[in-house]
């Protein structure tokens, strides 16, 4: 069931994190690793403890091991003070990290696999712009430039084959999505944590999608990655279980689903990005999006315009009246989801009986411009009624943008579409 009653508190500006305290917690993940559950953790300690120059904690999240995992556990918390262990009696991958997340108080969390197949010399890279406030998230990239990753053509043809499947399916720019080794900041995790479904290996995919789409910032980091041989993922339903995982969230993002629209960080306190007084926040973008709507309404609207009028015999007004409403509808549809990033259902009715109102205004131009065509040339040609036709719909379009963005999908101070 789709989480979409919850609605997730605007995110502040990004700033800086405070070094105080424990500043970082790291989660390891585990299912039956009672073979190298101790000797990664230590050596993971180790490490954290000879680079960070601020407080850590690794807490070891056991899902419903039945070996000796939770006894090593137990005896790694007792043992090393920083070393925390937490029981699931379920099974997922995704639950653990979900759980444990939710109940940290660090306010930059991370995770990576048992193996340690990820250099370590990269977790500094990946939580410091975290720390700075410069990014979101942060993701280990086995696929992006400077990085040197040694494993089988199996494992390689799986990962870039699952990675083009993102790119095609959702639209996903971030390089790799499936290496064992994220970061996020614990305000933006407070806020995505509840839209994730997946409790399995989808989850931090499902994860780097919709933060990616609520236009947070996400940072990459080359990493050095060396395959281990006794890993024990499932390759196919693992893949079967990522695809149905991206069938299901590319539907909740075409349907507008999840309120990731208030998830949009507002601009820091530079003076520079500061709103330009008379230019509207987004005005760029909104423009951009409009023309790309408005060319494919127009095209859809010419199309039936001539079938109406060539097909089905339809006199030229009620040809143009049946032609504009049809296309008038999908196209405050479409600038309502792209245009102006309104997402979800709550005023969608509302919304289309606005831009039924400036379908009016619209109907009255081209209705105008083919009556003014009709009484100063008689008869004229189809061609010469679609190209009056267009330069009316041009004059249309303009009044339509100011009208949609200053009445249908007015903006707040903020600059976020109300």
């Amino acid at each position: 069931m789709t989480r979409t009653t919850w609605q997730p508190p605007p995110l502040p500006a990004r700033t800086p994190l405070p070094l105080d305290g424990i500043v970082l917690d790291v989660v390891v993940p585990v299912h039956n690793e009672e073979r190298d559950l101790e000797a990664c953790v230590r050596r993971l300690h180790a490490h954290l403890t000879a680079t960070l120059p601020f407080a850590f904690r690794i807490t070891i999240a056991d899902n419903a091991s039945t070996d000796r995992t939770p006894d090593i556990s137990a005896a790694l918390d007792d043992a090393v003070e920083e070393v925390t262990a937490v029981r699931l009696e379920r099974k997922g991958r995704g639950r653990a990290l979900r759980t444990v997340w939710s109940l940290s108080e660090a306010p930059v969390l991370a995770y990576m696999d048992v193996d340690l197949s990820t250099d370590l010399n990269a977790l500094f890279p990946l939580v410091a712009p975290l720390i700075s406030g410069h990014s979101d998230l942060a993701i280990g990239s086995r696929l992006a430039g400077g990085s040197r990753v040694v494993r089988g053509p199996k494992r390689e043809f799986v990962s870039r084959a699952y990675n083009l499947v993102l790119r095609t399916g959702l639209a996903a720019r971030f390089s790799d999505a499936q290496c064992g080794f994220k970061a996020v900041r614990k305000d933006v995790a407070d806020r995505l944590l509840p839209l994730v479904e997946d409790t399995g290996w989808f989850f931090d995919t499902e994860l780097l999608v919709l933060a990616e789409r609520a236009g947070l910032r996400i940072h990459e980091v080359p990493v050095d990655w060396v395959d281990d041989p006794h890993s024990s993922v499932h390759i196919v339903r693992t893949a079967a279980e990522d695809l149905r995982g991206v069938w299901r969230v590319g539907r909740a993002l075409a349907t507008g689903r999840l309120p990731l629209d208030r998830l949009a960080r507002p601009f820091g306190d530079d003076p520079r990005d500061r709103t330009v007084p008379g230019v509207p926040r987004g005005l760029a973008r909104q423009v951009l999006g409009f023309c790309a709507v408005g060319v494919l309404s127009t095209l859809a609207y010419l199309a039936l315009y001539s079938l109406l009028r060539t097909g089905a015999g339809a006199g030229p007004q009620v040809a143009n009246a049946v032609a504009l409403l049809l296309t008038a509808l999908g196209n405050t549809a479409a600038n309502r989801r792209f245009t102006f990033g309104v997402h979800g259902r709550e005023r969608a009715v509302r919304h289309q009986a606005q831009g039924l109102v400036v379908f009016g205004i619209g109907l009255a131009l081209t209705s105008g411009s083919l009556a003014a065509l009709g009484l100063a040339a008689g008869r004229a040609a189809h061609t010469t009624e679609l190209s009056v036709l267009v330069v009316a719909n041009l004059a249309a379009t303009a009044l339509r943008f100011l009208l949609l963005r200053a009445w249908v999908f007015p903006q707040n101070t903020s600059g976020s579409t109300r």
